[in-house]
């Protein structure tokens, strides 16, 4: 799964629709193996990107959990320290 895409379901406040169409465009950026299509894509990309922003949307909509939700800021921490863990150790 490509590490630029962030877990969107439970989280107060809810994903905006900005994070949606972010994470799908790096879904089709992924799938596609191009982050600038060419003229002769550019139709195909940007269509599929908003397919894929509204699947998102739809799926999010759905989802039930009985789990609190998370906190942005503490989840944003907690990766920040994982990530110096991961290239602490990559350096040594």
């Amino acid at each position: 799964m490509c590490r630029n895409i962030h877990t969107l379901h439970n989280f107060e406040p809810a994903a905006t629709s900005d994070e949606v169409r972010a994470a799908a465009l790096q879904y089709v950026r992924k799938v596609s193996g191009s982050t600038h299509p060419s003229q002769a894509n550019r139709a195909a990309f940007d269509e599929a990107v908003e397919a894929i922003a509204h699947a998102t949307q739809h799926l999010l909509d759905h989802l039930v959990t009985n789990a609190p939700p998370k906190d942005r800021e503490i989840e944003a921490e907690k990766a920040r320290a994982r990530a110096a863990k991961r290239y602490a150790s990559m350096s040594a």
